[in-house]
């Protein structure tokens, strides 16, 4: 058996793209997109004519033109994440503007218009979960959609700090980023390289995993941005791992024996107490690593979410009249 089964015995495996063969081939429990993503989604032949309607669509709501880009960019959010939703039997996971990532009624008002967009195409709110980082703000935020029905991935996860947060918030999903903690490491260390065992993004997600077994929180750990397969064997076992096509084809193509790594601890009965702002903000920030990564995440997910946004002014503009 090959290790891609081997890991789905054991873990729900969840598809990290956009892209509709990709998916198709290696059929996911779930998926999940993100501003990245969508951007290299717009460019494939196979999505023009939901651009172009979505683009049609904006434009009949009316309002201005930069607030008909962004409606355009969540319609084509919620189309491609309804395209996904045809091959998978799961959930689909639809991130909100990183621009409000400092702003809980902002993104609480987004995540609404994405799951009323969803809802106009049949699609089940069950089957939806919106991705937020995992900012105070977006915490706080996640925590009145949960309550209202509305499931959530907090994103751009780095810190201890961030997780007891989410827990604590009742959050449905997070997904604490392996690869670019790894990538913090070896940028700011010494190391030029580590184990699977010693990595810190595997050792983070280890420690995240067995408190929240341990204290009997419901919150799924998904472990995201892979850089290799050691990392993925390293979490077998995990609640959920999400992961790009080109290393789901790496795990279905080796035969290898893949053994659990992660057992959840037994619950001790103990609650853990809640993790407060002031805490939480100088414990994350006392993370070096955190600090920086969650900024930087955002920053790059800004830079793609206008770059789609430019790339969809522009073909509006090619389709009006003379």
């Amino acid at each position: 058996m090959d290790k891609l089964s081997q890991l789905r015995a054991m873990t729900a495996v969840v598809a990290d793209t956009g892209d509709i063969n990709a998916i198709r081939q290696f059929t996911p429990l779930d998926a999940t997109t993100n501003p990245s993503l969508l951007l290299k989604a717009a460019q494939q032949a196979e999505y023009q004519p939901l651009i172009d309607e979505a683009i049609a669509w904006a434009a009949a709501q009316g309002g201005s033109s930069s607030e008909q880009t962004s409606l355009c960019v969540d319609r084509i959010a919620a189309k491609i994440g309804y395209e996904i939703l045809q091959i998978v039997p799961g959930r689909i996971s639809t991130e909100v503007d990183a621009r409000l990532s400092f702003d809980t009624n902002a993104t609480l008002a987004r995540a609404r218009r994405l799951m009323d967009l969803y809802a106009q195409m049949g699609v089940a709110a069950e089957r939806v979960l919106v991705k937020i980082a995992s900012t105070w703000e977006g915490i706080k935020a996640a925590e009145i959609l949960e309550r209202e029905g509305i499931h959530c991935n907090l994103t751009l996860l780095f810190s201890f700090a961030q997780a007891r947060a989410c827990a604590d918030a009742g959050v449905t999903l997070i997904s604490p980023f392996v690869g670019r903690i790894l990538d913090w490491h070896l940028q700011n260390t010494d190391a030029t390289g580590f184990t699977p065992e010693q990595d810190p993004g595997v050792q983070s997600v280890r420690r995240i995993y067995q408190f929240y077994k341990e204290h009997g929180f419901d919150t799924t750990v998904m472990g995201a941005s892979f850089r290799n397969t050691g990392q993925i064997e390293a979490l077998a076992g995990c609640d959920s791992l999400t992961i790009s096509p080109n290393l789901l084809a790496e795990l279905a193509e080796d035969h290898g024996e893949l053994p659990r790594a992660l057992t959840p601890a037994d619950n001790s009965g103990n609650s853990s107490p809640p993790l407060g702002e002031g805490d939480f903000r100088f414990q994350h920030n006392d993370d070096a690593m955190a600090h920086e990564k969650l900024g930087e995440g955002i920053r790059k997910f800004v830079v793609d979410q206008i770059a789609l946004e430019h790339q969809l002014k522009a073909r509006a503009k090619q389709g009006e009249p003379a």
